[in-house]
């Protein structure tokens, strides 16, 4: 067990991948500093009630993300730009106390993540639904003239990776869906298991994305109108 800086967000971070922040709030700009100072990680969770900023301290669901930060840029006004990377799962144990921003100790929670040939002939057959999934996202966006689509991840230069594992995790961190689906994958305590529910829900998407695209602007807002 031990205590961890914790930044609540309404995002869910996986191992491995890249988050942008923009830290303006004086807690977390406090925290930051902490961080920067010490050369430590902090960890990320998904809010489960509360807001993001600017009131009381939410609550975070459990199971979390460490995150090491990679670029860092300071703001005259004070605040910060980072970039920052996942590292290893956690489990929130309890919160902790004392300070401004919040705090909890925690236990490591890494992912039982074996190479088993079944394994890795599942995320080889993951790999052709995430390019296609990848082309629909980027000709949506295209034909987008005001660009209204909003993608979580920039898909410029993007480049699959070799390394199973880390092909599953991008996997479930370019999933547009909201982040209340993406955190049961995060809490998924096996590689067998998070297989299982990515492939889930790229069915779904793949499923469900064509249709979508036919419905214009005008069928869409008769529709909420009318709902």
């Amino acid at each position: 067990m031990f205590e961890l800086p914790i930044f609540p967000l309404n995002t869910v971070l996986f191992p491995g991948m890249p988050v942008r922040l923009h830290i303006f709030e004086q807690r977390y700009r406090e925290m930051f500093e902490h961080v920067l100072g010490t050369n430590r990680t902090f960890g990320i969770n998904l809010i489960r009630k509360g807001q993001e900023a600017l009131g009381p301290l939410p609550e975070p669901y459990e199971t979390g993300c460490t995150a090491r930060i990679s670029g860092v840029e300071r703001l005259d006004d004070g605040t910060f730009n980072a970039t920052v990377i996942g590292d290893e799962r956690f489990r929130i144990l309890r919160l902790g106390a004392g300070q401004s921003y919040m705090t909890a100790f925690v236990e490591s929670a890494p992912l039982q993540a074996h190479h088993t040939l079944e394994m890795v002939r599942g995320v080889r057959r993951l790999r052709p639904r995430l390019v296609r999934y990848l082309a629909m996202l980027a000709r949506y966006v295209n034909e987008d003239e005001e660009g209204g689509t909003d993608l979580d991840i920039d898909l410029t230069g993007l480049q699959l990776p070799e390394d199973p594992m880390m092909l599953l995790y991008l996997a479930a961190a370019l999933l547009q869906i909201p982040s209340i689906e993406k955190q049961p994958l995060l809490e998924a305590d096996t590689a067998a298991l998070l297989l299982q529910k990515v492939q889930q829900l790229y069915r779904r998407e793949l499923a469900l994305l064509p249709p979508l695209a036919e419905v214009s602007e005008e069928q869409a807002r008769v529709s909420a109108w009318v709902n």
